[in-house]
């Protein structure tokens, strides 16, 4: 079976940065990098409401709504809570705690974002990246992000079962798909026996 392609450490970089610093540069940065700091589902992402978002504690996080009505909570980094922060500053002001955290404005109605719109704006990054020379994959998507995150967590020594949480998956056996070592972590672990 075909290893499921991960956005490179340097791509992932480049995406984070590639995004002006207008009102929706700002949008699209903070949408990517929630895709990946939570390994969120871009359908669980695009349910979160304002009442959903917690960043008044010591530990900020996210209550998400996921796959099969499971719920669970994921905790955001320090830098993700800052962009997060700064985004509902602007792009909710009033605090209505129904809104949708990302949405859509259509004929004056603000409604949920579809993944079809997500979609194509990390791919249109994702072109843009690449014709700076930057190595990523030809096709981009949402899932790639939560993919990255649950891989990248492996490979820094965190448990299965952790990241199993973390991903909302009931059985750890499902998270085994992401568990890829690094070839560093191949080479580490071939020269721990070394017989000659």
């Amino acid at each position: 079976k075909k290893d499921l392609e991960i956005i490179p450490q340097e791509a992932l970089a480049s995406l984070f940065k590639f995004p002006p610093n207008t009102k929706m540069g700002i949008r699209d940065r903070l949408i990517m990098i929630m895709l990946y700091d939570s390994a969120v589902r871009v359908n669980e992402l695009l349910s979160i409401q304002i009442k959903d978002v917690n960043l008044n504690t010591c530990n900020p996080y996210i209550f998400i709504h996921g796959k099969g009505n499971k719920e669970r909570i994921v905790a955001l980094s320090e830098k993700t809570v800052q962009h997060l922060k700064n985004y509902i500053t602007i792009f909710h002001p009033e605090k209505n705690n129904e809104a949708y955290l990302f949405y859509t404005i259509i004929k004056g109605h603000m409604g949920k974002m579809s993944s079809g719109n997500v979609e194509r704006l990390i791919q249109s990054y994702a072109d843009k990246v690449r014709n700076t020379g930057v190595s990523i994959p030809e096709k981009v998507y949402p899932h790639m992000f939560r993919r990255t995150r649950a891989t990248n967590l492996y490979q820094n020594g965190v448990e299965l079962e952790l990241i199993s949480k973390i991903l909302g998956h009931s059985m750890t056996e499902t998270t085994k798909i992401y568990a890829k070592p690094s070839i560093e972590q191949m080479r580490s672990a071939m020269e721990s026996v070394e017989i000659y």
